[in-house]
Parts: C-alpha cells; structure tokens; sequence
C-alpha cells in the first residue's frame, strides 16, 4: 500500500525556506485517499457512514486536508456498486471502506491487495470475505453484525407483537447475494420459525413492487413481516414503512433508521456504534497495520426500537413486556 501519508521531515534546512514556497508545498502534498461505497447511502444522507465519518474527524481526519474520501453512494442501485468499486480500485485508493454484503463482495472481487474494511457484513466467514473472526487473512477486516444469530431474536419479537402470528413474509431484493431462498441463511432462518410455531415465505421485492409485493403475501395469509438487512430497503425505507402501514402488515426491520422512518419495530446490532468503530480500522491501516492481522469485532450492543405511531395505525396494543424491552420508544 502506498505510504502517502507518511510525510518525511526533510531537516533544519526546511524552515529557512520562504514562507509561500513553504505554502506551496503543503498544498501540494498527497494525502491518503479512502473510499467509501454504500447502497444505502446518498448524497444527502450518509446513512450507516454518518458516525464513522464523526469518528474520523474526532481521530484527528479532515477531509480535504490530511485526507481524502472519495464517496460513492448508490442511493438504492444496486447496479451501480461494481462500477464505483472498479473506479476506486484504478485510482487507486488506499482504503475501501464499504457498508453492506453487496459492497463487501464487489471490493473483494475487484482487489486482493488494497485493504477493505466493512462496517456491516452478517456473515464474513459464510461470504468467504475471510478466513476467520480472529485471523481474517487477506485485504478485509472490520465488522460483524452477525445477522445469521439474530433472525430467530427477530422472529420472536414479531410474535410477541402478534401473538396469533401463524405466518409471516420475509422480503430479499432480486439478486442478494447472501439472502437467498435455500441458502444456508435461508435454513437457519426456517427453522428458527418453525420453532416459533411461524411458516415462512421468503420473496422478492424491490421499490418498483413493495406494494404488489405484500399484496400478495396478505393474500397468502401473511399476518406479520420481517425485513431483511439490506441497502435497498435503507435507501427507500420510508416507501416500505408506508407500504407496511398501508397494507396493515406489521414489520420488524434491520435498522432503526427504519423505524424511525415510520416502520413499526427494528431489531439489530447497534450499527452506530459498528460505523464508530470502523474508523479506528482504518487509522490503524493508515498508519502500518494489515488487514489480515485486524480481527473482525462482533457487536457490543443490540438495540430493539419500536414505533408507538405505527403500533397505533396497525391497530396493535403492544404488550407491556415487549415495551419494557424496548430501548428507545418512538411516541
């Protein structure tokens, strides 16, 4: 990896230098270039990437002055994410920072050398991103938010929402490559429901379909929902909380950003505090480490949000115990 941002003090003979030559010369210095790509996140909104970039300043990284963050923010395209990938990798950069499985999968395809730090992934070993929690052994490190674990919490929740919860949708977007139906996700996820006494229909749904969507699962005999952790559903959560509301399907979802944009529950790692932690990553790159000698970090902490106003719209009198779970309550 390029070492741009170890500046070499040239000596005493620098300070007699004028002050503009001096001038000039900071100016002109590289500084490293990190790159981030997300789907979730857009122009306007940085989305998961919001505390890490706080993070960075905090660890002393200002942007345009001894650093560089080239974004590359899908908005919801999916389709767009090779192509960012490819351009940051001819740049080159000297850190990908990316958000999500698709992300993940991209970076590592299109590079063995420069370093990938992930702020959500639920399954680097399954992804094959790396070869262990504790010894990644390649280009990528960073952060689990071990989903895989957290489908059956997940389900459950739902159930205590619902209690006459017999059957419930699952949403995946067209082409995900790690929710799929028969996938080893897929199973863990069925059998979790089963448990629960809970059938399951795992489909597809994007922004063109949300409504046609659950539609159909209501005609199925759907009486609950469950979203799965995915860019596309950040990037137009308020179109499918609206969706859910509409169609008077009670969801949980991966993120609070998704409650907060009127979804009824969301149940997850608390990703604010993954984003913060990605950032002491990648100072650490910046300055010598290697990716393969970072662990991955699980989560410290998971939040269950729940949304008082879309409860009311649903028509649920939420149990007392579930609320008492609950750590932020949206009135």
């Amino acid at each position: 990896m390029r070492r741009r941002h170890f500046l070499r003090v040239l000596g005493g003979g620098v300070a007699a230098w004028p002050l503009t030559v001096r001038a000039q010369q900071a100016r002109s210095i590289p500084v490293p270039i990190v790159g981030l790509v997300s789907i979730g996140a857009s122009s306007a909104e940085p989305a998961n990437l919001g505390p890490f970039l706080d993070q960075m300043r905090t660890l002393g990284y200002i942007d345009g002055q001894n650093i560089e963050f080239d974004r590359r923010f899908a908005a919801g395209r999916d389709e767009l994410i090779e192509g960012y990938v490819a351009d940051l990798v001819r740049r080159p950069v000297d850190v990908i920072v990316v958000t999500g499985t698709r992300e993940s999968i991209a970076a590592k395809r299109a590079t063995s050398s420069i370093p990938i730090v992930m702020i959500v992934n639920p399954d680097p070993i399954g992804m094959a991103l790396v070869e262990s929690l504790s010894r990644p052994g390649g280009n990528v490190t960073g952060l689990t938010t071990m989903d895989l674990d957290i489908y059956g919490k997940r389900i459950e929740i739902l159930k205590s929402a619902v209690p006459k919860l017999v059957k419930a949708g699952v949403l995946i977007t067209p082409g995900k490559p790690y929710y799929q139906p028969g996938s080893p996700w897929a199973r863990e996820v069925t059998a979790a429901a089963r448990s629960l006494g809970v059938e399951l229909e795992i489909v597809e749904a994007d922004e063109t379909s949300f409504d046609g969507v659950l539609a159909a699962l209501i005609a199925n005999g759907a009486q609950g929902l469950i979203v799965t952790s995915d860019g596309v559903y950040i990037a137009h959560r308020e179109a499918l909380a609206a969706s859910t509301l509409k169609h008077r399907l009670p969801a949980i979802f991966a993120y609070r950003n998704q409650a907060m944009a009127g979804g009824l529950m969301a149940y997850a790692a608390k990703v604010d505090d993954l984003s913060r932690r990605a950032a002491s990553f990648v100072d650490r790159i910046l300055k010598g480490a290697k990716p393969a000698d970072l662990p991955i970090e699980r989560p410290n902490r998971f939040e269950l949000i729940i949304n008082l106003k879309a409860a009311k719209i649903l028509a649920l009198d939420l149990p007392a115990g579930l609320l008492a779970q609950a750590d932020d309550v949206i009135e």
